[in-house]
């Protein structure tokens, strides 16, 4: 049995060492065009503008929590 597991893990590593030997050295396979480009731009831009109103949001969330409790009994 010992002998099993000893060949087990003999081949074990020796596939392990192998596989960065595996690895691709092509440049670039993906032939991604302008239009693949322009929509990854075009989801990122949705992105950022979804950021905007949310950080103005979290920005006055903060601004009343951290208001004093005289300031709001002024202004009413």
């Amino acid at each position: 049995m010992k002998t099993l597991t000893k060949i087990v893990l003999a081949t074990l590593f020796t596939f392990s060492a192998a596989v960065p030997a595996m690895a691709s050295s092509a440049g670039r396979a993906d032939h991604s065009g302008i239009l693949v480009w322009a929509f990854l731009g075009f989801c990122a831009l949705i992105v950022v503008a979804q950021l905007v109103p949310a950080t103005l949001m979290m920005l006055g969330i903060v601004k009343g929590v951290a208001s004093s409790k005289d300031e709001v009994a002024d202004k009413a």
